[in-house]
């Protein structure tokens, strides 16, 4: 986890770059149920590099920022890897920093559940094919729904400009040293990009089977891409992830002629450390499987938007 794996900064396109333009130029109106855990200057109420701030909001945020620009969230935000730290002093960082995404997660979920926004977490690791699984996803759903994307990534916006290809909106997160994706950051996110009521948000999160199993983004559920290239055991060798998720994408199909890989025993051994995972086996280039994907999505999305509307 973030307390011993040494994450660092993140950026979120659409925002001020640098602490310093932070500090001045960041201006809250959020209505957010959660603490932030950035340092800036105004009335908020955390601790955060000696700074004390006091945030008692909900997720409607206004940030006074330039878009295209940068906000640095500092080390905080996920954690570093302090040597000579018991290991009772690193539980307690880990349940500290759990506890405080759980808050936020569930400002992300507040907003999601007014809008009526079925909200997706993407999970895999590198090179699973998700974002050419999730170019496709959209390209063949956005005349039925309307869709939003998250992106996560160490650096760069490439998969970003691949899903604005599609006329999708997306935001770009870079993490800079972090492993995965948090709730703060998806929220931060969430203040540059309009998401339609009854949308579908994909949180595509960084490529890494470990640490983004354990943080809740607010989403209704973790969906994990495993390709075929990657081995029956993945599911064994990385259980927290696929029992975290509700849904699970053997992705690649289409390779299969050429390996020898072993769907069933894969499968197998998902279902053993998830009981209640679904699995379905599709193929990005293909087409394979994807039907069945479109109607999971499209029944879940139904829901969230029935639910919003019974709300309101």
């Amino acid at each position: 986890m973030c307390t011993v794996c040494g994450c660092g900064t993140a950026t979120v396109e659409g925002e001020k770059a640098g602490a310093e333009k932070h500090a001045a130029d960041h201006h809250h109106h959020h209505n957010h149920a959660h603490d932030h855990d950035h340092g800036h200057d105004h009335h908020h109420g955390h601790d955060h590099d000696g700074h004390h701030h006091h945030h008692d909001h909900a997720h409607d945020h206004h940030h006074d920022h330039a878009h295209g620009e940068a906000i640095d969230f500092g080390a905080g935000a996920a954690g570093v890897h302090v040597p000579g730290l018991s290991q009772e002093r690193i539980v307690r960082i880990e349940r500290d920093i759990l506890s405080k995404n759980d808050a936020y997660a569930r400002g992300n979920r507040a907003v999601f559940a007014q809008k009526g926004v079925l909200a997706l977490n993407l999970v895999s690791s590198p090179g699973s094919g998700k974002t050419t699984l999730l170019v496709r996803a959209i390209n063949d759903l956005k005349e039925k729904a309307a869709v939003a994307v998250i992106e996560g990534d160490q650096q760069t916006s490439n998969d970003a400009e691949r899903i604005r290809a599609t006329g999708a909106p997306a935001i770009q997160i870079n993490t800079g040293k972090g492993c995965h994706l948090d709730a703060h950051m998806v929220g931060h996110a969430l203040e540059s990009l309009e998401l339609k009521k009854g949308s579908v948000l994909f949180i595509e999160n960084v490529g890494n089977l470990v640490c983004p199993a354990a943080f809740d983004l607010g989403e209704a559920h973790k969906v994990v891409v495993l390709s075929v290239t990657e081995g029956e055991d993945k599911p064994l060798k990385y259980p927290d992830m696929f029992a975290a998720a509700d849904l699970m994408l053997l992705n690649k199909s289409d390779l299969l002629p050429h390996l020898t890989f072993d769907v069933g025993k894969c499968l197998a051994n998902a279902l053993k450390v998830n009981p209640h995972l679904q699995t379905l086996v599709v193929s990005a280039q293909t087409g394979e499987g994807m039907a069945a994907l479109y109607a999971w999505i499209e029944a879940r999305a139904a829901h969230a938007a029935a639910g919003a509307a019974t709300a309101g």
